[in-house]
């Protein structure tokens, strides 16, 4: 479908051949042109594919010659938009039975566009709401006109790390900057590239740098007992690679070019980053360092370190510098032995492991580095590649060719003279399969500085959370002292290539937009409401449409009482009724307290007495572990809605709690709580014509990965969409497996062929196009896609991919079938904050000292020329509020500022589940839920790890901890990923609620 061919020139333009993604003869940095010209690093295509490219990451639809791409070059100057499409009228009932049955579409479905597929332009900036001033962790650059030069770097033989790629160009530096580097100073980027202010005296030459040993200064003995190693040699190649452009960065940062020139943007962040990557520890774009703030014990052996954010952001004031404060966690440098008792929560060592704990703790410990300290002349650093499967007491390993044998504890005995203690515990095992090396854990340290990068468990995430939150004075005080700690403008490398950045934050303009006017009843009148500071209660208001639960019950797995079960329903029964649900008040079938070892046979019997539920209240257990096996068996098995209470809530049964799961009991068996009274209006300032005027469908969609170290479950995403026009309160929810971190969704859209039928086309945006069809009797007219989870580098890839497949969806119903799209990213993982410019005012600020909820932002601090806006839609609880990132990728709606702005700060009103407005837009918000609800489905269908006893032969233990065995002793069956199996399905009468909320 996206075949590849051709040649590929320049940097990062290179790529091509056959089997590529894009296509053809790619010049130039991180762009193409010609035929085929978009050419992502490593990666080319010919033209005349799905999608071939012209100019500077421009897209062309598929089924176009390289003329005809040559030709829209000049056309991507003129227009922003794709063609205009006329407006598609209502349906009828017959509209249902043609979108289900086979129709006549041609065999290949064109995208909609005929012109190039561009991000959208800024139609300006909004102007609704209360003006008012912010300020932002964002600090101006200046860069002095310098010719900024690149230069790749190979270094052989390949090091293992960045550290000793820096150690090898740090030496190199120091030995020939004032000869061959003509006393400039390089900015190095750990990898592949160096950067200088002005060219160097060459354009390529090889350095021999001999690196020292580390250890040799740590025992000044070492030398006459013969134990000093050789220093390592390393052979560096620099050769030129071309010149970083900043007056084209100039031109960009002016809206005078529309590809940002990212040789400029990469020269100018590896040039600020070169200080801080040399004293601290790197972790993706942040540095951490004790120095950097007091650590704070997190607990299970693992610690908070403080540290700091960076990156260089194009912004329409200029360049910026966005800062902030940020926290990590890290392993604690502690005795394995410590680790593990705190990891298993156990305190006697003289036990055997049981085979769970065993394999808790060898997910632990895989990749973690030690240091052996059995020795005294010598310490060795070894990365943990696993742990054996029996016993140290029972391990043995040959010690010669004849096939003589010794235990662990006997050759340390003898050889170290070192008495082992924890010998019913299994050994720590390095290297590879075929030559693992042994180590007994009480004898080794966990080094320090290596940052846990796997899933913390709810008491980690509270101390780290605990360790970052802080009110907004607090935290913009910590990033105003972090500036001036890193005291940019005195750094020598900054100095080197003319680089200043102030040291104040950003003061920006923002204004407050007005809180939408709620619809509710009461006692069958209608009724209004205007939330104050982003919240609202239930006192007087009844739910717009209450929905009825004739037949229901009660099971509970906890340790409550039966009375405290029957009290608790009775509240909240009551509370349902109260606030306009029709909830009936005796259960269908007798309340159950089962045991918790009980779920999957109780939840039948419940199904078999009574098989047209309304709804299941269930009470958990008092441990975790329970919630995601109901939820698999009575949404994917038995077709039961449910809602699960924590038995703690359930003894407290305050108000406000019953009143937030009445709410969310009423969405989930088909009522609606409220909805925006603007999208009743047909004339008014407060009309919504954008939303109201012809049938608009909203998606939310969202892609959930597993957690850091989990490297077989696959990725889940989920597409939920609005099913009542105009309200868009009700949203119907698909959820599907992909590969293993794939973030662009590969259900969208799918064509089969069927030997029967032919060409059968299905998908996600298929079926709830359908489905809103049949809701409505009417075909949506306007597209509005929030997608959530992508990332600035994915977002070309996504909106190429992903809008060819709403555009094939909706051609697969009708021919000529072509909604206007407004295609927005949401994004909430940034590290923008906004801080009242006075604090403490109670007319600016919320209860928490942040700014109002509906603070917008698309001045100064935003895209120089795209489309997009930062919006707290929110009222803060605790720590500082995250506004969310609005990018609005594609538009053919031609929505104003104001238009996309209150119609998304207003959609944040309606989130089902609480009488609050969200920060997240709820359609992205209920994608969220849905696919985090998946992931639920899958848990537990992991095949679990096969291991191998060790066995025996090989060689003796030579000087290092313990012998290594040449012939698979001890090794572990590599991880395989899993293939990718199809979620349960979710049963009809479930999917067609928000059983997500």
């Amino acid at each position: 479908m996206y075949r590849g061919g051709g040649r590929g020139g320049g940097r990062d333009g290179r790529g091509g051949g056959r089997g590529g993604d894009y296509g053809g003869r790619g010049g130039g940095v991180r762009r193409g042109s010609g035929e085929g010209g978009y050419a992502p690093r490593g990666r080319g295509s010919s033209a005349g594919g799905s999608y071939a490219s012209s100019g500077r990451g421009t897209y062309a639809p598929s089924g176009y010659t390289p003329s005809d791409v040559a030709s829209l070059a000049g056309e991507i100057k003129r227009s922003l938009f794709l063609t205009e499409q006329p407006d598609v009228g209502s349906g009828s009932g017959a509209d249902v039975a043609v979108a289900e049955s086979a129709v006549t579409v041609p065999s290949s479905l064109l995208p909609a566009s005929s012109k190039a597929l561009v991000h959208a332009r800024r139609p300006g900036s909004g102007t609704v709401g209360a003006k008012c001033r912010v300020r932002a962790n964002h600090f101006l650059v200046q860069v002095a006109e310098n010719n900024l030069y690149h230069y790749d770097v190979s270094i052989t033989p390949e090091a293992k790390s960045r550290g000793t790629n820096r150690a090898v160009m740090a030496e190199l530096i120091a030995v020939h900057k004032d000869s061959f580097f003509g006393g400039k100073l390089p900015a190095y980027d750990g990898r592949k590239s160096i950067y200088t202010a002005g060219s160097l005296p060459f354009e390529s030459k090889d350095f021999v740098v001999k690196l020292k040993d580390k250890e040799k200064d740590k025992d000044k003995d070492k030398e006459k007992k013969g134990k000093l190693r050789d220093d390592k040699e390393y052979k560096v190649t620099i050769r030129y690679a071309g010149r970083a452009d900043l007056a084209l960065l100039q031109q960009f940062l002016h809206s005078k070019l529309r590809d940002l020139p990212q040789e400029a943007i990469q020269a100018l962040d590896v040039v600020l980053r070169e200080s801080p990557s040399l004293n601290y520890t790197i972790v993706s774009r942040s540095f951490f360092s004790p120095m950097l703030g007091p650590r704070g014990d997190i607990g299970d052996g693992l610690e908070c370190w403080k540290g700091y954010y960076q990156s260089l952001r194009p912004t329409q004031m200029g360049l910026s510098l966005n800062i902030d404060i940020s926290a990590t966690a890290f392993y604690q440098p502690m005795p394995v032995v410590e680790f593990a008792k705190s990891s298993l929560n156990i305190q006697d060592t003289s036990r055997a492991l049981s085979d769970k704990d065993r394999v808790k703790l060898k997910k632990a410990l895989r990749g973690l580095r030690v240091e052996a300290t059995h020795r005294k002349d010598l310490v060795q650093r070894y990365k943990i590649s696993g742990i054996t499967t029996i016993p140290m007491c029972n391990l043995m390993f040959p010690v010669d060719e004849q096939g003589t044998s010794i235990s662990v504890v006997d050759y340390f005995r003898e050889r170290y003279n070192c008495n082992l203690r924890c010998t019913a515990w299994p050994c720590l095992q390095s290297g590879n399969e075929n030559r693992p090396t042994y180590l007994p854990m009480e004898v080794c340290n966990i080094v320090e500085g290596q940052k846990f990068s796997k899933k913390l468990n709810d008491k980690q995430v509270t101390g780290l959370l605990r360790a970052t939150c802080q009110r907004p004075s607090d935290r913009e005080s910590s990033i105003a002292n972090m500036v001036h700690h890193n005291d940019y403008n005195n750094d020598k490398y900054a100095k080197e290539f003319g680089i200043k950045v102030a040291d104040e934050l950003i003061t920006v303009d923002a204004r407050v937009l007005p809180a939408p006017t709620l619809k509710y009843s009461e006692y069958g009148r209608e009724k209004t409401c205007i939330p104050g500071v982003g919240q609202w209660n239930m006192i007087g208001k009844k739910m717009v449409h209450g929905a009825t639960v004739e037949k229901w019950t009660c099971v509970s797995f906890s340790r409550l009482r039966l009375e405290e079960v029957r009290r608790f329903c009775d509240d909240l029964v009551q509370m349902c009724n109260t606030i306009g649900m029709k909830f009936n008040r005796q259960p269908t079938i007798d309340f159950r307290l089962e045991r918790s070892d009980r779920i999957e046979m109780t939840l039948r019997n419940i199904h078999r007495d009574c098989q047209d539920l309304n709804m299941l209240l269930v009470i958990l257990p008092e441990f975790s572990g329970s919630y995601g096996k109901i939820k698999r068996v009575c949404e994917t098995e038995l077709g039961i809605v449910s809602q699960c209470c924590l038995p703690k809530n359930v003894l407290k049964g305050n108000k406000q709690y019953l009143e937030n799961v009445a709410l969310k009991i009423n969405v989930k068996v088909g009522g609606t709580n409220t909805f925006l009274e603007s999208t009743l209006l047909r004339n008014g300032p407060d009309r919504n014509p954008f939303l109201t005027d012809k049938p608009t469908i909203i998606f939310g969609a969202d892609v959930t990965h597993p957690p850091p170290g989990e490297d077989s479950s696959p990725s889940i995403a989920a597409v939920v969409a609005s099913m009542d026009w105009p309200t868009a309160t009700k949203y119907k929810g698909l959820v599907c497996a992909q590969q293993h971190r794939q973030e662009i969704i590969s259900d969208l859209f799918t064509e089969k062929l069927d030997p029967q039928k032919g060409t059968v086309y299905g998908g996600m945006i298929r079926e709830l196009l359908i489905a809103f069809l049949r809701a409505t009797n009417m075909k949506p007219a306007r597209i509005i896609f929030y997608r959530d989870g992508v990332s600035e580098g994915q977002f070309n890839h996504v909106l190429l991919y992903e809008m060819d497949s709403i555009r094939k969806a909706c051609q697969s119903l009708e021919d000529g079938y072509l909604p206007k799209v407004t295609f927005v990213v949401v994004q909430k993982r940034h590290h923008t904050r906004l801080f009242p410019e006075v604090h403490g005012r109670r007319d600016m600020t919320d209860r928490s000292g942040n700014i109002l909820p509906g603070t917008v932002v698309d001045k100064m601090i935003c895209h120089p020329s795209e489309f997009d806006f930062y919006l707290c839609s929110h009222a803060g609880i605790q720590g500082t509020s995250r506004p969310t990132h609005y990018h609005v990728l594609f538009d053919e709606n031609g929505y104003s500022a104001d238009a996309i702005q209150v119609m998304t700060n207003n959609l944040c009103y309606t989130y089902a589940r609480c009488t609050r407005s969200v920060s997240v837009v709820p359609p992205a918000y209920y994608a969220h839920l849905a696919a985090f609800r998946a992931r639920y489905y899958v848990e537990g269908d992991n095949i679990g790890e096969v291991e191998e006893g060790p066995g025996s032969g090989g060689n003796g233990p030579g000087g290092s901890a313990l012998a290594s065995t040449r012939t698979g002793g001890g090794a572990r069956t590599r991880d395989k990923p899993l293939e990718i199996k199809p979620l349960p399905k979710v049963k009809e009468n479930v999917k067609e609620v928000m059983f997500y909320c």
